[in-house]
């Protein structure tokens, strides 16, 4: 750990630095949720919410940001507030070098916060929906770089599924392929962000967050390389029905292919338009499902350091 807490990219904040020194629990969070994925205030709400839940279910929070050339493990207030009120980078793993390099604010995606937590020897991350195979990857070839860090950095990674408006059957395909552990946490069904179910079965799941700690800790000591994706369901008072969720989500992607609107501005773009579609309905179920994985990913990262 010493070592890894002297990499000069890193900056741990205090409150971090003295939880790994007693062997406390700790839960990274992303930051791009707080910088381009909800207006502000909620975005601040929010981030400051998550944090107030991880503490309140036993572990410490740790949100990850870039600021001034330093990935920035666990944030102060007025960090916090700064990605809520200004404009920064959206940094995933392509990035980062370049925003470290030039001193520039950025808000970490998965696969960025993936790597600041692994620096940090931190292994386990809660945020919303991972990114995945966008629909009409066969002919844009886009597919979210998440997918490949959930390959080879060791954090596991507690989410909602993948977004709603990414073709979820490619997604899973992906993630086999890159030998990625969908681990399906009190489901046999792969959930779907905005709603429980996506029609994809699952062939693992697990009932507590012992059970969940206890496939990690067996996959980390095998000697694999990557991490794992705990798949929570929302919860079913904030699930939007699959049909009416779709044909909101298909408005959207058509408006998005019209405007020409491409990468990494495509899924904010799509939150932002699908919480317009919905009268805020999404925006409200945004919210509830990354407040449920916090609180797993505070319950499996107690059960993993009580395993050790």
């Amino acid at each position: 750990m010493s070592v890894l807490m002297r990499n000069r990219f890193l900056n741990v904040s205090d409150e971090v630095a003295d939880a790994q020194s007693e062997g406390l629990s700790i839960v990274a969070l992303e930051s791009t949720i707080i910088a381009h994925g909800m207006p502000f205030p909620e975005n601040l709400e929010t981030g400051s919410d998550l944090e107030s839940i991880i503490r309140s279910h036993g572990a410490v929070p740790a949100t990850i940001a870039v600021f001034d050339g330093k990935i920035c493990v666990g944030l102060s207030n007025e960090q916090l507030h700064r990605l809520a009120t200004e404009k920064c980078m959206k940094l995933s793993r392509r990035d980062l070098p370049f925003a470290l390099a030039q001193k520039s604010n950025g808000a970490t995606t998965v696969s960025a916060t993936m790597i600041g937590a692994a620096l940090a020897g931190i292994r386990v991350f809660a945020t919303g929906g991972i990114g995945g195979v966008h629909r009409g990857a066969e002919t844009s070839f886009d597919i979210s770089a998440d997918l490949t860090e959930l390959a080879q950095t060791p954090v596991a990674v507690v989410c909602a599924g993948a977004k709603s408006m990414l073709d979820l059957p490619k997604t899973l395909e992906y993630l086999e392929t890159q030998g990625v552990p969908v681990i399906g946490y009190q489901t046999s069904e792969f959930p779907a962000f905005y709603t429980q179910k996506s029609g994809l079965v699952l062939e693992m799941s697990a009932q507590s967050p012992d059970d969940v700690a206890a496939m990690l800790n067996t996959m980390w000591q095998l000697g694999y390389p990557g991490g794992a994706i705990v798949a929570n369901p929302i919860d079913a008072a904030h699930a939007i029905p699959h049909e009416e969720i779709e044909m909101f989500i298909g408005e959207a992607l058509s408006e998005c292919e019209g405007l020409n609107i491409r990468g990494k501005a495509v899924t904010p773009f799509l939150l932002k338009r699908v919480a317009e579609l919905t009268s805020g309905r999404s925006l409200t179920a945004n919210k509830a499902l990354v407040r449920s994985n916090a609180r797993l990913a505070a319950q499996v990262a107690v059960a993993l350091t009580s395993a050790e």
